[in-house]
């Protein structure tokens, strides 16, 4: 279990607020973090890694006390096992790929982890290379490798795709999923992506104004739990054709356009831009509006 109850004031554009979280997670969980920005997200991340000092509370893991304001517990960042990455990379400019990767090995890591994670996260062929010669794709999936490479128990990621294209974001979020299920990691990651959200998910958390407005699985978060499916999609909708009977929905799921034939009450108040969720029901496919708070 992992117990986080923290007060920090914060400053922001449109007035200081307080980050007031009262939160216990279950270890081996993949948690996302959704919001405006602006709404505390990162503030948790960094409290969470102890990069950020609250002002009150009590972080604790498995039973560990890693902060705790009233008894003066504040256990520094390197001592909590926890990996970070940001969304503009934090590669040391002057070491090679692989040299990031040894840097941040522990000392007794297991023999051959560091080419494990070359393997693992396709960069055979970068690991003699600078950072500055990366693409943001390559560099990200370099600073993924770093974080894995410390062996963490806790996997923070602080948006690592936004500056991505689709196609290299997806990949990403298969590389961030494969390694959350087989280092058996806790890890929450802040995303304004949906579909991602729904993706990788077991827990969304919604923030708003340093506040808890909603938490639950995507599905309860975003559509209220109404599927119940045995498949599910997430996509764009790019067109609605209406025809006799039925509206034709066209929507984009990652590199390729699904057609869903819909009833006109299942459509309505969809527009072309929308995300959406494709899924069955009663062996029929079905499509839903996901809803942003």
């Amino acid at each position: 279990m992992i117990e986080i109850r923290v007060r920090k004031i914060l400053e922001a554009r449109g007035g200081d607020f307080t980050l007031d979280v009262d939160l216990e997670l279950q270890e081996g969980e993949f948690i996302t973090l959704y919001g405006p920005s602006g709404s505390g997200k990162t503030s948790l991340l960094r409290s969470l890694a102890g990069l950020l000092t609250p002002d009150k509370g009590r972080i604790s893991k498995g039973g560990k006390v890693w902060f705790d304001s009233k008894e003066r517990v504040h256990m520094p960042p390197q001592k909590r096992n926890v990996g970070y990455v940001f969304q503009e990379n934090a590669l040391f400019p002057n070491m090679t790929v692989r040299g990031n990767l040894q840097f941040a090995q522990k000392k007794g890591a297991p023999p051959g982890l560091i080419e494990e994670l070359i393997v693992d996260m396709d960069l055979h062929d970068l690991q003699d290379r600078y950072p500055d010669t990366l693409s943001g794709g390559q560099k990200q999936r370099a600073s993924l490798a770093r974080a894995l490479a410390q062996q963490p128990d806790i996997l923070l990621l602080d948006e690592p795709l936004a500056a991505l294209d689709g196609v290299m974001r997806l990949k990403l979020q298969e590389y961030i999923l494969s390694s959350h299920r087989k280092f058996k990691l806790t890890t929450l990651m802040v995303s304004h992506d949906l579909a991602e959200i729904i993706k990788l998910s077991d827990t969304t958390i919604l923030l708003d104004k340093g506040r808890i407005s909603k938490m639950g699985t995507p599905q309860q978060v975003f559509m209220g739990n109404k599927l119940s499916g045995k498949f599910q999609f997430t996509g764009t909708l790019l067109e609605l054709e209406v025809q006799s009977v039925i509206t034709v929905a066209s929507v984009l799921i990652g590199n390729q356009i699904v057609k869903v034939a819909a009833h006109p009450t299942e459509v309505e108040g969809l527009s072309p831009g929308d995300k959406v969720v494709v899924a069955s029901k009663a062996f029929n496919p079905v499509i839903y509006k996901i809803e942003e708070k």
